[in-house]
């Protein structure tokens, strides 16, 4: 049996033995609200990253109104791109253990066996005593030094499933973690270990993304009296037919499990999951198949039912996915993470929450919730559309933001729009003059290329695509300041700055201590004022001293072109994403219906009204008047 119908025959097998919720995806995907055409544009794209070397494949999945509409896989499973890649292929699916770790707690919960209110140390004696570290300055001679004090309150278990707990994922003593984060350890050794660490922040102050959930996963086995592997095996994964999840890959497996990302020469070792563990990371420890993620997506779309089976009861599953943090918290700030009311972002119990749309780096309803892993796998579930998506890749760690923004822009995007059929009025088209139509012409920026999506960024946003920078991507894992690369003819580029150089100081004031978001807010300023930089370069003891002018940088958006061509309206997407009908540097011509009134005769017809200002110029754009509308503002 060759691969292809191996595949198909193991997807089959799965939807006959599991019964109502078919992995398979249903045949019209029109009936379940989706453009098949524009469906096609998320193959089309991860297909050239592929191409462009960015990922050797990925596996992605749609489901809605309990169907799944789309499932593919693109590219290749080894890194020498010689295997193809099939929808069953295996990931390591890293940081999306974190809420199925939440959803195994919260059985607990249900059954009396754990209690949120109650202090870690219950559960693990050794998190007792933990205290947390603080710096003190003299207010004389303004040196500062670490010191520890007690905790406020104890760490609770609802703080593990929400990240107030205290912990991080740095600090301390680093070499200590190196030394226990093994596939030989336990995840008891390895808890009792952390516990003697200071805790980064007083437990329910700050949101801190951390260990916690492999804390959590230590409580459950000690509340089960189960391995967390076996407890998961039985209670989540057997029962809702998630056949492929678990810890390790099997020898039969290994032909399904993806290659780690080009510049891995193997998996690092405590992620060599071709080999048996004993160390369960409830925050990063499984391998799972998009069929097997899609169950447990779809159980909890459901309210915590799948098939028959009640793993939680709906109120639980309202909890975990309901804002669960003091309305006082503060965000810590981690590179690659984005948590708060400035980007519409809480967290539930096991889950970042959109809670607001205003602000949003994600289109998606309010009230949808998500996760990622550090590889680049990734899910939401958007309950006010009855939506599943995921989309499974292996990237270098943190690499994995741009491919998710794109895939969730792509998905919204293929929504189509109830009743958009050809206008009546197409049977007598409208001629306009060549003055009005060349009114028309220049650049409408959008917020979102669906009105389904409900993304609302905050006022000035469209202005905010243009300010004064050197053109410097920055960095700050692992420390200092680095440069990930420079934008081609901008003036950090023409200065000389390269890749790897650290960036030390902005005009003289030192970087050390900033976030990421301060260290930006340095590098940016007026166009044509000048920036002092000093770089540390590898190979050079001495700081090299930099001298750079800002100029206007402009960033992609979301951009229509509007053009008359032989006396014909024409539009393209110019930014970076297609729009409805209009796809990236494809010119669409247009039909009139009235003198602002145009349509697509073709694709899924989109329609469109230029609406002008008080002077009568055109300033906005709408596209598919009505309920479903979208509008871009002119901006040229």
């Amino acid at each position: 049996m060759n691969r292809l119908n191996r595949s198909l025959a193991t997807l089959l097998m799965l939807c006959l033995t599991t019964a109502a919720y078919e992995v398979a995806p249903a045949g019209d995907p029109q009936a379940l609200g989706f453009s098949p055409s524009r469906l096609e544009r998320i193959a089309r794209w991860q297909q050239s990253q592929v191409d462009a070397g960015a990922f050797s494949g990925t596996v992605a999945a749609i489901a809605r109104n309990g169907k799944v509409v789309y499932l593919r896989s693109v590219g290749f499973r080894d890194r020498a791109k010689t295997i193809p890649l099939q929808p069953d292929a295996i990931f390591w699916i890293a940081s999306m253990t974190k809420p199925v770790t939440s959803v195994a707690a919260m059985m607990l919960v249900e059954e009396g066996k754990l209690d949120l209110a109650a202090p870690v140390y219950q559960y693990i004696p050794e998190f007792k005593d933990t205290m947390v570290a603080v710096e003190r300055k003299d207010p004389v001679t303004g040196m500062t030094d670490a010191a520890r004090e007690p905790q406020k309150r104890p760490m609770t278990v609802e703080d593990l499933l929400r990240h107030t707990a205290g912990l991080t994922h740095g600090g301390g003593d680093i070499k200590l973690i190196d030394r226990i984060w093994r596939r030989d350890t336990t995840l008891a050794e390895f808890v009792a270990a952390l516990a003697q660490l200071p805790l980064a922040y007083q437990p329910g102050e700050v949101w801190a993304y951390s260990w916690a959930v492999d804390v959590l996963g230590r409580v459950i086995e000690v509340a089960s009296g189960q391995p967390l592997d076996q407890f998961l095996e039985s209670r989540l994964f057997k029962p809702l037919g998630m056949v492929d999840t678990g810890f390790w890959v099997p020898p039969e497996k290994l032909d399904r499990l993806i290659d780690p990302p080009v510049g891995f020469r193997g998996r690092p070792r405590v992620w060599d999951v071709t080999q048996p563990t004993t160390f369960f990371s409830g925050g990063a420890g499984l391998v799972s198949t998009a069929a097997d993620y899609l169950r447990f997506c779809q159980m909890l779309l459901n309210g915590g039912e799948l098939d028959g089976v009640r793993i939680l009861k709906a109120e639980t599953v309202r909890r975990m996915t309901t804002d669960s943090l003091p309305p006082d918290i503060r965000f810590a700030e981690v590179e690659g993470l984005a948590m708060g009311p400035q980007i519409g972002a809480t967290w539930g119990l096991g889950f970042e929450l959109r809670n607001a749309a205003v602000g949003s780096q994600v289109p998606g309803s309010v009230g949808s919730f998500t996760w990622s892993g550090i590889w680049g796998t990734y899910f939401w579930i958007d309950p006010a559309e009855q939506l599943i998506a995921l989309q499974l890749i292996q990237v270098a760690p943190g690499r994995g933001g741009p491919f998710i923004g794109m895939f969730r822009n792509l998905t919204y995007g293929a929504f189509t729009v109830p009743d958009q059929g050809v206008p009546a009025s197409a049977a007598a088209p409208v001629a306009i003059d060549a003055a009005t139509l060349a009114t028309y012409t220049g650049t409408y920026a959008f917020s979102s290329i669906s009105a389904r999506d409900q993304q609302a960024p905050g006022p000035g946003a469209l202005l905010a695509r243009e300010f004064g920078g050197v053109g410097i991507e920055v960095s700050l894992a692992g420390g200092p300041a680095r440069v990930v690369s420079t934008i081609r003819d901008m003036p950090a580029a023409k200065a000389g700055i390269i890749g790897n150089d650290i960036i030390t100081h902005v005009d003289a004031a030192p970087l050390q201590g900033l976030t990421l978001t301060q260290v930006v807010e340095k590098l940016r300023g007026p166009v044509n004022s000048t920036v002092r930089l000093t770089i540390m370069r590898q190979g050079q003891d001495q700081p090299i001293e930099v001298s750079i002018v800002r100029a206007l940088i402009r960033v992609a958006g979301i951009d229509l072109q509007i053009a008359v061509t032989d006396g014909t309206l024409r539009i393209k997407a110019s930014g970076n994403l297609p729009v409805l009908d209009f796809d990236l540097g494809a010119w669409v011509a247009v039909t009139a219906m009235s003198e602002n009134e145009f349509f697509v005769d073709g694709g899924d017809h989109t329609r469109l009204v230029f609406e002008r200002d008080a002077a009568g110029k055109p300033a906005q754009l709408v596209l598919n008047p009505g309920p479903w509308q979208i509008t871009g503002q002119r901006i040229n």
